[in-house]
């Protein structure tokens, strides 16, 4: 091993290890780079050149269309825990569900995979679900090593059911990736894969984790009924008026799910066009739900589902040298709609400015997104560092190496991300372990889709494995004091096995994850 290769497994440690002290991740990430980067101009195995790259690389990052998403689905879950949509949600699913014999653990999984399909921020759906539902289950008599996994681990959905923040700095990352590993190979008309196909291969996975938790569920309350007992009867409210709360808590999310993914895999809009959808979609429920401004927001509403319509049938775009009338007539009609959007929306947003809710959830998006974004620049450093040093060359050489071939350095990768995991939050994984890798797994003949699935599904177990999972972090903050910490541990691990489980069917049955984009995009 010569000297670039041990600085190279030096720093990668020393990174490690400066995080696990709590150092913050962005200034770890650029602050070892840069220190190890003068090392190695020092002792003469680094050519600074590769740092002169830098600000090209955050211009470009900057400037990435893609990755304008981010802040828009940040903005549009955060809105979304401010509306009360989940306190709704477990109320009604709670009441509908109850009286079946770990009903309330059905409740919990449904309204993760919803809340993940219209938020997608771990922490606010684990918080929220801990605060309204934990209490409630623990009441009811179910074991509290039960109820705190499903909550954790239903939180932990908004990894794998798009739209996800994993999922949208995963895709960005994996096509950047995999045109290089396209370069590398002389194709030089390289194809390319999106963030919607992500989603789309995502979309199948997802909905079969659920399905596994609901199965554990059952498993659990027909194998042991003390952990999760029914909830006695509620006879104060009819039937009807309980199917109709139920209709009314769960029609405006989904309808926003609906046309946030319909749009992106009906090819009607980009993920970063569908994320700034959702945003409108937010404002207007949470200004719905605010109460005193319901007409022009249900007017507005019901403009941004005519206007998906109509761009869905007709063709909008006015930069054309010939529109025909049948057109012309659709485009004035669809400035019209949204002139109808644009007075709902004031009209929303000028209620909830007055209720204090844009100022929260504004402050809110710009922290986290500020946040991924410094990680994004740190880990841009660090990467220029490592390929400098030879780092690449010397994963590949080790990857290749690997008895299996491709299915062997799959399994290598696999485990060394699961094994992060337990340290490093998901961001720093992406950004920093994922450039390394998946270029050389590409290279090796590996389907892009499938692989960014694996690993989606791989980082999400990272919320959840103790001791450092950060879902039960956030689940133990809001959990009473009666719960212990080994008891919320003890309720996750079942969990993970799912996860585990449902990763190892992906592994197996590819088709899970390539299925649907190639139904839909027609992609690979």
């Amino acid at each position: 091993m010569d000297l670039r290769e041990s600085l190279d497994i030096l720093m990668f440690a020393a990174i490690c290890v400066v995080l696990m002290t709590g150092f913050p991740v962005a200034f770890t990430l650029a602050g070892v780079a840069l220190i190890f980067g003068v090392i190695g101009i020092v002792v003469g195995v680094f050519d600074f050149g590769f740092m002169a790259a830098l600000p090209q690389r955050i211009f470009g990052n900057m400037t990435n269309e893609v990755l304008i998403a981010v802040p828009l689905f940040i903005f549009m879950g955060t809105m979304l825990e401010r509306s009360k949509v989940a306190e709704e949600l477990l109320e009604n699913m709670g009441r509908l569900f109850g009286r079946l014999r770990g009903g309330l653990g059905y409740s919990v999984s449904i309204v993760g995979a919803l809340l993940a399909a219209s938020t997608g921020i771990v922490g606010a759906t684990v918080v929220t679900m801990g605060l309204l539902a934990l209490p409630t289950m623990l009441r009811r008599g179910y074991d509290p090593a039960l109820a705190t996994g499903s909550i954790a681990a239903a939180g932990t959905l908004g990894q794998i059911i798009p739209p996800s923040i994993v999922l949208v700095l995963l895709g960005d990352t994996l096509a950047n990736a995999y045109q290089r590993a396209q370069l590398e190979q002389g194709i030089f008309t390289p194809e390319t894969i999106s963030v919607g196909d992500l989603f789309a291969g995502a979309l199948l996975p997802g909905l079969l984790l659920v399905f596994f938790y609901i199965l554990y569920q059952v498993m659990r309350a027909t194998l042991d009924p003390k952990s999760s007992p029914a909830m006695p009867a509620d006879d104060s409210i009819p039937a009807g008026e309980l199917y109709r709360r139920t209709l009314r808590a769960l029609v405006p999310p989904t309808a926003l799910i609906v046309a946030v993914m319909g749009s992106i895999l009906g090819g009607i809009a980009t993920p970063t066009e569908a994320a700034a959808l959702g945003a409108i979609g937010a404002i207007l429920l949470a200004g719905e739900r605010a109460g005193g401004v319901k007409l022009p927001v249900r007017l507005a509403s019901a403009a941004t589902i005519a206007l998906l319509l109509l761009t869905f049938f007709m063709d909008l775009r006015t930069a054309r040298n010939e529109i025909s009338g049948t057109d012309q007539i659709g485009i004035w009609f669809a400035y019209a709609l949204c002139a109808v959007i644009a007075f709902g929306l004031a009209a929303a947003i000028w209620r909830l400015w007055f209720n204090g809710v844009i100022a929260e959830v504004t402050q809110s998006t710009a922290r986290i997104t500020s946040m991924v974004f410094v990680i994004l620049i740190g880990a841009a450093l660090f990467s220029l560092v490592f390929r400098g040093l030879g780092g690449d060359d010397m994963v590949h050489e080790f990857l290749s190496s690997m008895p299996g071939g491709a299915t062997g350095a799959l399994i290598i990768v696999m485990l060394v991300m699961f094994v992060l995991g337990f340290f490093l939050d998901f961001i720093e994984i992406i950004f920093v372990v994922v450039p390394i890798v998946a270029p050389i797994l590409l290279v090796l003949g590996i389907d892009p889709i499938w692989l960014g699935v694996m690993m989606a599904i791989n980082l999400q177990t990272s919320f959840l494995t103790p001791p450092f999972g950060f879902a039960l972090f956030y689940l133990r903050g809001v959990a009473p004091d009666s719960v212990t910490t080994m008891q919320i541990y003890r309720g996750a691990i079942p969990f993970v096995g799912l996860q585990l489980v449902a990763l190892a069917a992906v592994a197996f049955f590819p088709a899970l994850a390539t299925w649907l984009p190639r139904l839909i995009f027609g992609t690979m």
